[in-house]
């Protein structure tokens, strides 16, 4: 069997998209995320998002928010 599922696949974009993105993800802050994976005629297709990190305050608050909504569900839950 010659098939290989781990080699490397060529992205179908012009030059200059693909140069954008790699600029972008090497800023500060950016990553590419992959949003979708599908098949549509034999190939395979991504929808890729350029998404930037949040903020360390912003993940701060995020995690207090998390841990509050947590500590209400508890005491609802010894109500009931």
């Amino acid at each position: 069997n010659n098939h290989e599922p781990e080699r490397v696949r060529k992205l179908l974009l012009h030059k200059r998209e693909i140069k954008r993105l790699i600029g972008k993800t090497r800023e500060k802050g950016y990553s590419l995320i992959p949003l979708r994976l599908y098949f549509r005629g034999g190939k395979v297709k991504v929808e890729l998002a350029l998404a930037r990190g949040k903020k360390k305050h912003d993940k701060r608050e995020a995690i207090k928010r998390r841990e509050e909504d947590r500590e209400l569900r508890r005491i609802m839950r010894k109500k009931f």
